[in-house]
């Protein structure tokens, strides 16, 4: 099943990862449902999506071993992982839905500058206007939702750790099987915050879920964490990490969408935010038709 979805066309890549966009745009209603912290949410989902995984590979009889550098190099990974999550979370708890949604694309700007940067290329002129323009809609967002400071700056923080793991799983994907990279990351993800919470004494009365939580976290863990999360790293085998940024930008249009069914949360929002948000949206729908221009110039040059 990996191999068939590491192999895929492009195009086939392409529509398996506007799923998995889909599927993460429910994760902010998740979030918004579930009562618990943060932080004691990302280490119930991390949990649960490392169990399922692990069953798979049993039911499977699928051989995960690999060498030591690599196991601490996912390790380590993991840690990225895991704070994306809590500051994803807690841009949620800290603002509205669509205020974290929108400053996750900021992920676009922050991968033009750092995957060029740390695979030694050449520097993207159409990607870095791109995120120019994405982060001109960032700050009007932020301007015109003050009362939402702290929530937008979560919400910034997790796009530069989606954007750097983004980059690091790209290169792993050439030589490891998506579920086995998943597999050490989601279990560095779940070993960090589990320190993290026993140096703030956070395993206390208020881990235990009452049972809406708990459905709402076993959804979260394995449809939206294991299996996306497996999917979203076996696609970049045949697609860039920016081109990968700029369609998980699109987890904006579908979250907010969602948000609104849900929660109504688009009657909350300022014309200042819906201006922002349209800059980025259209930039995120732009940018590969510009893209194919540049590319046919080139060509009858």
């Amino acid at each position: 099943m990996t191999k068939k979805i590491g192999s895929a066309s492009p195009n086939k890549n392409l529509i398996i990862l506007h799923f998995t966009v889909f599927i993460w745009g429910f994760t902010g209603i998740l979030g918004a449902l579930i009562t618990i912290s943060a932080v004691q949410l990302v280490w119930y989902r991390v949990l649960i999506a490392f169990i399922s995984l692990f069953l798979y590979f049993k039911f499977n009889k699928t051989d995960i071993k690999i060498v030591k550098k690599t196991f601490f190099q996912m390790f380590f990974t993991g840690g990225l992982v895991g704070a994306h999550w809590v500051l994803f979370f807690a841009s949620i708890k800290l603002s509205t839905v669509p205020v974290a949604l929108v400053c996750i694309s900021s992920i676009t700007l922050f991968t033009a500058i750092l995957e060029p940067l740390i695979n030694k290329v050449k520097i993207s002129k159409l990607e870095i206007l791109s995120g120019i323009l994405i982060i001109i809609g960032i700050v009007l967002i932020f301007k015109f939702e003050t009362r939402y400071t702290k929530g937008i700056i979560a919400g910034l923080v997790c796009a530069v750790c989606a954007s750097l793991f983004s980059i690091i799983n790209s290169k792993f994907v050439k030589k490891h099987e998506a579920p086995t990279i998943a597999f050490y990351e989601l279990a560095g993800a779940f070993f960090w915050i589990s320190l993290y919470l026993l140096f703030t004494h956070g395993y206390t009365s208020a881990l235990f879920l009452n049972s809406h939580d708990l459905v709402y976290l076993i959804l979260l863990g394995t449809v939206c964490t294991s299996l996306a999360y497996v999917a979203g790293v076996s696609v970049m085998r045949e697609l860039s990490a920016f081109k990968v940024a700029l369609v998980t930008n699109l987890e904006p249009v579908y979250g907010i969408l969602m948000s609104f069914i849900f929660f109504g949360d688009m009657n909350k929002m300022t014309t200042g935010f819906w201006i922002g948000a349209v800059i980025i949206l259209s930039t995120i729908f732009l940018f590969p038709v510009a893209q194919k221009q540049i590319i046919k110039r080139k060509s009858r040059a």
